[in-house]
């Protein structure tokens, strides 16, 4: 498979993703859909393109670290687990279920998935101690932290970007999915958050700013990344809130709304023409 070919895969991948992930909300009447689609594109390139990982061997040495530190979207991160194989449909079906063994935030039961998360603003310190582990161990596993960023607020972030700097991790990655709307308004009016290329770099990472919504531009950029620069990188992924479903796009009511039967419809609908457009290409 080719370069291009590779690019419409995982682009076919993730709209399927996508009507999983209204399908498990849509059930569960519960969820944070408007990020869990903004961020499904990158998903579905670390999942699908580079994290070096094993369902069959969740817990193999040297795999590589993913940590959601936006687990309120965990949804989309449950679809990724099932379509990889960590998980079952069944399984992901109960979510919302009393007992059932997904929670609204993600925990270490689950399998793939490395740490419990949900308090907004630790992941990255947790990614920091990874990579600081991975170092001294002379491990080569690389460690992603997929950030809010309404969570950019919060000041433990920056403590741990002082830290990435001041050790060289340049195998951390941190990715902000930059979607522009929080859970009560858009993020610059809530705490400003520009210019967050000129704050990032002036920690001393090295600071990529791409088209979040573009498959081929992440791809690209995951693969271009240099992991001997002695720099931690993040990535400014600018992305829309609700993307791939035109009645969610870029508003603030799909933070964590449920669609009413008459939008799901329609959603479900919209997401199948755009699948089929894939087949029929093929």
């Amino acid at each position: 498979m080719n370069q291009e070919e590779g690019i419409k895969q995982l682009e076919y991948t993730a709209a399927k993703l996508r009507k999983r992930l209204l399908e498990v909300v849509y059930k569960a009447k519960a969820g944070h859909i408007g990020g869990g689609l903004s961020s499904l594109n990158m998903l579905t390139a670390l999942y699908y393109h580079t994290l070096h990982i094993d369902p069959k061997n969740p817990h193999k040495e040297n795999r590589d670290r993913f940590i959601m530190s936006k687990g309120h979207c965990v949804e989309a991160l449950y679809c990724i687990l099932e379509g990889k194989g960590f998980i079952t449909r069944e399984q992901v079906d109960t979510y919302g279920e009393y007992n059932s063994l997904l929670a609204g935030h993600p925990t270490i039961k689950v399998p793939g998935v490395e740490v419990n998360t949900g308090a907004l603003g630790h992941g990255l310190s947790i990614g920091v101690g990874l990579s600081i582990a991975a170092k001294m161990d002379k491990k080569t596993y690389k460690t992603f932290v997929l950030m809010g960023d309404g969570e950019q607020g919060e000041g433990s972030i920056y403590e741990a970007a002082m830290s990435a700097s001041h050790y060289k991790l340049d195998n951390l990655v941190a990715i902000i999915d930059r979607n522009g709307l929080q859970i009560s308004d858009k993020t610059e009016n809530v705490m400003s958050l520009e210019s967050i290329y000129d704050r990032w770099t002036a920690f001393g990472w090295d600071v990529i700013e791409i088209n979040g919504d573009d498959m081929k531009t992440i791809v690209q950029t995951l693969d271009n990344l240099d992991f001997n620069n002695k720099k931690p990188h993040l990535i400014i992924s600018r992305t829309t809130k609700g993307k791939g479903i035109s009645c969610m796009e870029n508003l603030l009511k799909w933070h964590h709304g449920v669609p009413k039967e008459d939008e799901y419809q329609q959603s479900i609908l919209e997401l199948e023409a755009c699948i089929n457009d894939f087949d029929s290409n093929k």
